[in-house]
């Protein structure tokens, strides 16, 4: 084996050591915590009852009358239990930096990039583990599990997550305290997840709002999702996607999820 391959193979175990580590130390963080677990899935049942159940009464959709608002409301919760999980997960980032890990992190062997994978999976990896454990009550939201699209489902959960969790690693990256960090919380990602279409469908009747909604990589996710748990409803729901191909959708939201992951790349290789 050459010097290069050598230096190469080198390189790439350090990367893989890298990714693990960060990967392994996010999910023991989380599965350590039982109250974290708890309030994970608390905080959407919470809001699926009590917002889903006030406005059940003000929705209506024409097109499906088969659906109701609290069928019509489980896909964004599902979608809201990533970001949150995204959220709080990297938001560690700049307690990290302060705590003086992150810098024992970057001079180690590992390159930067390895550490933006690793921390992006393990953050992904909590925030699919608690949609999946909300995805036990798809029943209970109207959704059989025979009638859901597993495939579709899980394809557009993991990489949505990753495009979440690597997009927070970026903003935590450029901020310098965690206020600040809730400050672009409050004024960018939850706006983003309510004009995704997780509470209220597009209309022509708010073409802000839609135009809004169809630049919004989050609209696809909660699209896609929607679709695949409505993939062969029992009702005769046939739910069409936000661009009208779930193809282009999921292309929407991969282009979003490699954005992210490239900018929080960049970033990090910009010392603070």
């Amino acid at each position: 084996m050459s010097h290069f391959a050598q230096k190469i193979a080198h390189n790439f175990a350090d990367d893989l050591a890298t990714v693990s580590v960060l990967w392994q130390r996010d999910l023991l963080r989380f599965l350590r915590q039982p109250s974290r677990l708890v309030g994970a899935l608390m905080q959407p049942l919470v809001f699926w009852f009590v917002i889903g159940g006030g406005l059940a009464s003000t929705f209506r959709f024409g097109a499906e009358p088969g659906v109701g608002y609290m069928q019509y409301f489980f896909p964004g919760i599902v979608v809201m239990m990533v970001l949150f999980a995204s959220i709080f997960g990297t938001i560690t980032v700049i307690e990290d930096r302060h705590a003086g890990f992150l810098q024992s992190v970057l001079v180690a062997p590992g390159s930067r990039t390895a550490v933006v994978i690793g921390k992006s999976l393990g953050v992904s990896s909590v925030g699919l583990l608690q949609a999946t454990a909300f995805l036990l009550l798809a029943p209970v939201g109207g959704f059989g599990f025979a009638q859901i699209d597993w495939l579709v489902l899980a394809s557009f959960l993991v990489v949505g997550a990753v495009g979440l969790s690597s997009f927070g690693f970026a903003l935590a990256w450029l901020t310098d305290s965690s206020q600040a960090y809730h400050a672009v919380m409050s004024i960018l990602l939850l706006p983003m997840w309510i004009l995704s279409g997780a509470m209220f469908p597009p209309s022509d009747d708010h073409p802000v709002l839609q135009t809004l909604m169809h630049y919004n990589p989050m609209s696809y996710m909660v699209s896609g999702v929607r679709h695949a748990l409505h993939a062969s409803d029992i009702n005769g729901a046939s739910w069409t996607t936000l661009s009208g191909s779930l193809t282009i959708d999921f292309i929407w939201v991969f282009v979003f999820a490699a954005f992210s992951v490239a900018a929080a790349t960049i970033l990090i290789h910009r010392r603070r």
